[in-house]
């Protein structure tokens, strides 16, 4: 017969009074910890979680309109008239963001992008041909115009694509359109200043139209609104430069 060696084993964790007494001498190592797992957490039930503020948003504006139509949504007259803000400030965001910047276009595209675009809508077009630097200078500033006020749009196309033989000592030039016409218009670099910087161009792009708007005020408020902010930025900038010269001339 075989010879069958039987190896019984206890309760994890478990000691006898023998092991007790020879670690208490020091002959055995400390007993480790018995195991213990860790506490079961179920898993957030989505349905559960209160229905407040931070709950509708949240939520994108799809699944807030499909809120309107969901049974097991509370009837709360304040979380509905929440949910309709919500609602309306995605949208009024998006309407906002139209634009936010200078969008190249071609000769076939003009009508359908400058003259037939919405009566509320002030256009701003660059004529202007790569490799000629003052073209750069100005499209920069429009690029960060078109950022700052995205219910403005801002267009660029190719001088001879829009007129043909325009000739290139004209550049770059601004047509400013609304409603179909021609309100303003801008040949040559020199128009927006020594130094051609946003805050300049901003100045007299608003001169006597409320050209550039952020999407939040329209018309002669806008337009007062845009005068303001840039005159500040202008005057703060102009600080920022006499501060700097004064340090430098202060280091010599």
């Amino acid at each position: 017969m075989g010879d069958y060696h039987f190896v019984y084993k206890d309760v994890e964790g478990a000691s006898t009074q023998w092991d007790d007494i020879q670690r208490k001498l020091g002959n055995l190592p400390p007993k480790p910890p018995a195991f213990k797992p860790p506490p079961f957490t179920p898993a957030e039930d989505q349905d559960s979680k209160p229905k407040d503020k931070a709950w509708i948003n949240g939520k994108t504006e799809e699944e807030l309109e499909d809120l309107e139509d969901d049974d097991n949504f509370d009837d709360d007259r304040f979380l509905q008239e929440y949910r309709k803000k919500r609602l309306a400030e995605m949208r009024e965001a998006v309407k906002v963001a139209r634009f936010g910047s200078v969008i190249p276009i071609s000769g076939s595209d003009f009508v359908r992008e400058v003259s037939q675009a919405p009566t509320d809508v002030w256009v701003v077009v660059l004529l202007y041909k790569d490799g000629y630097p003052e073209c750069g200078v100005l499209l920069q500033c429009l690029e960060e115009l078109a950022t700052k006020y995205p219910s403005t749009k801002f267009v660029k196309i190719i001088s001879v694509d829009c007129i043909p033989n325009y000739p290139d000592r004209n550049l770059p030039t601004l047509l400013v359109y609304n409603n179909g016409a021609v309100k303003a218009n801008y040949v040559g670099l020199h128009n927006f200043g020594r130094r051609c910087t946003p805050e300049g161009v901003a100045l007299v792009l608003c001169a006597s139209d409320p050209v550039l708007n952020d999407g939040h005020s329209g018309g002669e408020a806008s337009r007062e609104a845009v005068l303001q902010g840039v005159r500040k930025r202008f005057i703060e900038k102009v600080v920022t430069d006499h501060e700097d010269v004064d340090d430098g001339s202060s280091s010599d």
